[in-house]
Order: C-alpha cells, then sequence, then structure tokens
C-alpha cells in the first residue's frame, strides 16, 4: 500500500517505466492506447512511455513503451477492497516468502514468473558496451540536482515536457511534496480514522502483534512492512543469490513454514483492519499523494 512512486513528480514519472499492469501493450504503431478510463495523472504517462519510443527512434534505438502500473490496481489487492486481498492472502500471505514457494505463479511479487526480463531490457542486453554508452546517453534520466539540473535529460527530458508542460520536475516534485503533506496531515486528524485505527490498533494488540503507529496513514501498512524487515536470508524471491551477496534462495521446503506463519499474520491484520480500511480508502483515493494508503 506504499505511495513511494507518488511522492514526488519525478518519482511518478519514473514509475512509469515499470511492468505494465495488463493492459494491451504496444501496437503494430509502437505506440500504447490510453484507456478510455485512465485518470489525468496515468494518461500523462502514458503519454511519455509513447513519446519516449518516439525520441529513441529518432535516434536510432528501440524502445517498446510499456503501460504505465495504475497504483489503484495494487491497491485494490493491499486493503482497499476487503475480498480481493482476503483472496490473496489466503494463499500468499503478504507476498513475501510465496516467492519461493510458488517460483511460477506471475501474481507472486519476486517469484521468477513476475520478474522476467521486460522487452527493453532484453533488448539493451543485445547492444554492444559502446552502443549501450550511446543508448544511456539518449535515454536521459532524471535531473541530478548536485549537477544544478531541473529537469529530466535526453529522451525522458523530452517526453516529460511533452507529458507534463512546461514546469521542471524540480518545482513539480516541490509541489507534490507540499500536497503529499496536506493531504497526509487531513487523514492523520480525521476524528473517524483516528478512533477506527485505535480500535485496528487494540485489535492487533489482543493477537499479540506489536503497535508502532496508530496514525491513520501508517498503520495500514505497519504489519505489512515489520514482516518485510522480518524475513530470514534467501526468503524473500525464489531466484538466484543477488550479484555480490552471499545470500541463497530458500528451499520451498525451508519457506513454506515461513509462508504459513505469514498468512496467519497476514489475515489478523486485514480482519482487525477491516472496518478501518473501509473507511479509509474512500477518503485516501480522494487525495492520492498522501504518505501512506491504509
Amino acid at each position: 500500500m506504499s505511495l513511494l512512486p507518488l511522492l514526488a513528480a519525478c518519482g511518478t514519472e519514473a514509475a512509469s517505466h515499470s511492468a505494465g499492469d495488463g493492459k494491451a501493450p504496444a501496437g503494430p504503431s509502437g505506440q500504447l492506447d490510453v484507456p478510455a478510463d485512465a485518470g489525468a495523472d496515468l494518461k500523462k504517462q502514458y503519454l511519455m512511455e509513447n513519446a519516449i519510443a518516439s525520441c529513441m527512434k529518432k535516434q536510432g534505438f528501440t524502445y517498446t513503451p510499456e503501460p504505465p502500473v495504475d497504483p489503484a490496481s495494487s491497491w485494490a489487492h493491499d486493503g482497499a477492497d476487503y475480498e480481493l486481498t482476503k483472496k490473496f492472502r489466503q494463499k500468499y500471505g503478504f507476498g513475501y516468502s510465496a516467492a519461493a514457494v510458488y517460483p511460477d505463479d506471475p501474481q507472486v511479487p519476486g517469484s521468477k514468473a513476475a520478474t522476467k526480463p521486460s522487452a527493453n531490457a532484453e533488448y539493451v542486453a543485445t547492444l554492444t558496451p559502446a552502443q549501450k554508452t550511446a543508448y544511456d546517453k539518449a535515454m536521459g534520466g532524471p535531473p541530478d540536482p548536485k549537477a544544478g539540473e531541473k529537469n529530466w535529460t535526453g529522451c525522458t527530458g523530452t517526453a516529460d515536457k511533452k507529458a507534463y508542460g512546461s514546469a521542471s520536475a524540480q518545482e513539480r516534485s516541490a509541489a507534490t511534496a507540499s500536497r503529499n503533506q496536506a493531504n497526509a496531515q487531513a487523514l492523520n486528524g480525521d476524528q473517524k480514522l483516528v478512533g477506527l485505527a485505535q480500535s485496528y490498533a487494540s485489535c492487533l494488540k489482543q493477537d499479540g502483534i506489536p503497535v508502532t503507529t496508530t496514525q491513520p496513514t501508517g498503520i495500514g501498512e505497519m504489519v505489512k512492512l515489520q514482516a518485510a524487515t522480518s524475513l530470514p536470508a534467501g526468503a524473500r524471491g525464489s531466484g538466484a543469490a543477488a550479484a555480490g551477496t552471499s545470500e541463497a534462495p530458500m528451499s520451498k521446503e525451508e519457506a513454506l513454514p515461513l509462508l504459513t506463519k505469514e498468512i496467519d499474520l497476514a489475515m489478523k491484520d486485514l480482519e482487525c483492519g477491516k472496518e478501518f480500511r473501509a473507511a479509509y480508502f474512500p477518503k485516501f483515493l480522494k487525495a492520492p499523494g498522501s504518505t501512506g494508503a491504509g
């Protein structure tokens, strides 16, 4: 339920370069069709992806625009929709150790099936070192404050201006941060949500689950984040050990007891927070960019 991709304007744009959310891939024209029901910001992300592809083509490179992820689609499975979240957690818990138990299940974050390289990653892998250097320069990236940059560079910068207008990424980031803070303060000051968060916390304590925050914008993610930080080495994911580390992935047999415990914890969290989330998400979704998603 984290909204980290929305905490800054440039973060929102970067999120558009991640894996798709099930929308149709680019067609024969090499451009994505923008969903008619997409919100204003999501439409801008689609526009940016298409603009990057056009710009890179002019530079002599191939870039396959990737359907941007609509945050609302992940929130639905992370508390906004109780039934969908329940169905997910009954099998996968929070989705951490499940990757080692279900390596071929694309619904599990971190599983082999969910971490296949994108078309762009596969394309870049075919380039020579010199071509890769040229590709990176053509693509560009986010502004470097240390270098005094205020805008994205390369084709990313060209696309950014086409999608978001003349305001610099730095200016938009500051405006977004201010909006986030105001939205979060409003949610954390909502007395109905405060009361429901207290009841949520009391329920967790009765189940022996530590409570580190009762703020409406934080409590919904609290148990999930605690579960993530307490994972033993190798529990998350099912692929090879990360480069430069000695961590080896757990076997299915080793991870299964962890998943069983994770499912129990995730279900207790879901039930304790049922009333809170039912009241929180309708308000949260009207103020996207807040610091937490219940």
